[in-house]
């Protein structure tokens, strides 16, 4: 086969053994918690039912209540994504979507403060071009729960770096940096070193910017959507299923509308998966807003994402400029939310580039996850022809039809690949009967130009023959997401103490 194939590497022994990393053995944090919801507080004073807005909003049906960043909201009633609020600016009344609010004095109403922000997610924001020197953020510890860290953009030494700092507690609940310096709260700690580095790499000066978040749905109670509310603007792509179309709900809102081509999958069967696919939520995971169901073509109705695909986008946009570094936390990324629909025995089944959307500063999101299963296609179904995604497909569900979270892990091996190759075609000048056809034989990807040799071990274990002994994606998320921090220190001492 002209030397495409080779024998994939089996690590450190022949047992199928998974490799390690510093967070093999850690828990994993972030799946079960959907994005950005804010905790509903108990109301035990007068106090509890104040909020903050994090963002601005603006109101997009009739019921909604529009606010300013800034602006105080008295919380009515906590039940559902949409609060029934009043503003305590205009003193009008209406639905708020809850994640764009945070209770007063609280931590998650300051701008620094990221919750569930691991140490390589810290280093990726506070990296972004153009921040200036001094830029932070404080998030939660991994390492040590119930402890916090200062994350800080440092240029004093050369080129931009992030350095880490643990901010721990005494009994008495007061936090300190450096021992001599105790403080009462984490604001107080802030406004310490915004103004004095003492013991710092430098002065702590902006906030790290946060994007402001989409919203779980598009409304209070909306679901199924009036196809006459969509005007279909320009067309992003097409795919298997359908065409993909940049949208405006309502004459306000962007959207992204996929239209099912009429007799690719039954109604009645997409409905009923459709009611479980509203109730998976990650901030990996595209939103799914709604549906349009009353004839076909169906639409399905999701958030926008900025950048479109993440074949395109390294292929031909910014994509095409990124590091290794930004290139595996990608990988994290995407691992991170296959984890959340691991712990849910949920399967993915058409896990690739194309599938995957890409967002603002490189954060992407799984798209179009349990759609496959659906399809009545049968030049899909019959895994032949060039419409099945062979080159993706482990080999018990292309021959078998036996599908598992481990054949996603395939996929997910052969994904990385094209994130490290920047949407090379996997099994470059291959038909995809040949490579079925040797993949059998138990050949595997060669190892791709410039791809780490450590990254390419990990990507052969997703291809071990027996899908059981391939690793799960949440051991995946942690050896990707500590890919480049395990190199480091892991936090720095105060100088000068």
């Amino acid at each position: 086969m002209g030397g495409v194939f080779d024998k994939c590497h089996k690590g450190t022994d022949n047992q199928g053994r998974q490799p390690t990393s510093n967070g093999a053995g850690r828990g994993y944090e972030h799946s079960s918690t959907p994005p950005a919801v804010v905790p509903r507080p108990k109301k035990d004073n007068g106090s509890q039912d104040i909020f903050t807005a994090l963002y601005q909003f603006e109101g997009r049906t009739e019921g909604d209540l529009s606010f300013q960043q800034g602006d105080k909201l008295k919380i009515l009633n906590f039940s559902g994504d949409w609060w029934h609020a009043k503003s305590l600016v205009t003193n009008q009344e209406g639905y708020v979507p809850s994640n764009f609010v945070a209770l007063v004095k609280s931590l998650d109403a300051e701008d620094w403060f990221y919750r569930n922000c691991t140490r390589s997610d810290a280093t990726n924001r506070l990296m972004v071009p153009g921040l200036v020197p001094g830029t932070f953020l404080i998030r939660e510890s991994e390492s040590k729960p119930g402890t916090y860290a200062l994350s800080i953009r440092d240029e004093s030494n050369g080129p931009p770096h992030v350095k880490n700092y643990r901010i721990s507690n005494t009994t008495d609940g007061q936090f300190f940096i450096a021992e001599q310096k105790k403080f009462p709260t984490l604001q107080d700690v802030v406004e310490y070193y915004r103004g004095d580095n003492s013991g710092l790499c430098c002065r702590i000066t902006d906030a790290c910017p946060k994007e402001s978040p989409t919203t779980m749905t598009l409304g209070r109670d909306i679901w199924e959507i009036e196809r006459s509310s969509m005007v279909m603007m320009s067309k992003l792509g097409s795919g298997q299923f359908g065409d993909v179309w940049k949208a405006i709900w309502n004459g306000k809102t962007p959207v992204a509308v996929k239209t099912l081509k009429e007799g690719t999958m039954s109604p009645e069967a997409f409905l009923a998966e459709a009611n479980i696919m509203k109730g998976i939520r990650h901030n990996k995971l595209v939103n799914l807003y709604g549906i349009c169901s009353e004839k076909e073509p169906i639409y399905i109705v999701t958030e926008l994402m900025k950048n479109g695909a993440l074949l395109t986008y390294l292929r031909e946009g910014d994509g095409k400029f990124l590091s290794l570094r930004t290139l595996v936390d990608i990988a994290a990324q995407i691992a991170q939310g296959m984890s959340y629909l691991e712990e849910r025995s949920y399967l993915h089944r058409d896990l690739a580039a194309r599938n995957i959307l890409v967002g603002e500063n490189n954060l992407v999101k799984i798209a179009d996850f349990g759609l496959a299963k659906l399809v009545l296609d049968e030049h899909y179904v019959a895994r032949k022809g060039n419409k099945f995604p062979v080159k993706w497909t482990a080999p018990e569900a292309a021959l078998y039809g036996t599908y598992s979270i481990k054949s996603d892990v395939w996929s997910f091996g052969i994904l990385v690949s094209e994130i490290v190759t920047k949407g090379v075609m996997p099994y470059p000048g291959l038909s995809n009967s040949e490579v079925l056809d040797q993949v059998q034989r138990g050949y595997r990807m060669k190892k791709p130009q410039h791809c780490p040799e450590s990254l390419y071990r990990l990507m052969c274990k997703c291809w071990l023959e027996n899908p059981q002994d391939r690793p799960t994606f949440d051991f995946l998320y942690n050896y990707l997401d500590d890919y480049f921090v395990s190199q480091e220190p892991e936090y720095k001492d105060p100088e000068g103490f």
